[in-house]
């Protein structure tokens, strides 16, 4: 199951990047996902910054297993989750 959250629509409103973040977060552990597809976009760079900060966090890390950062479109991250 992939799960995907799009931040364009909130890029400037941090409270509610935060908590979409971590509704994802949530989300893919409830229903055990094993990809979260996160579009900060391309921009200046700050809010995919702000995304791997979030994801940085030592209650946050603990969630998933690794990200990667798409080699072909700069503005978009995978989470990928391993459930045994």
């Amino acid at each position: 199951m992939k799960l995907k959250l799009d931040l364009h629509d909130i890029y400037n409103r941090g409270y509610e990047i935060d908590r979409a973040l971590r509704d994802i977060m949530d989300e893919a552990v409830a229903k055990k996902a094993t990809l979260v597809e996160i579009i900060p976009g391309k921009g200046s760079g700050q809010l995919k910054k702000k995304v791997l900060r979030f994801l940085d966090q030592k209650d946050v890390k603990q969630l998933y297993h690794r990200v990667e950062k798409d080699s072909k479109n700069f503005g978009r991250l995978f989470v990928h989750f391993r459930w045994k």
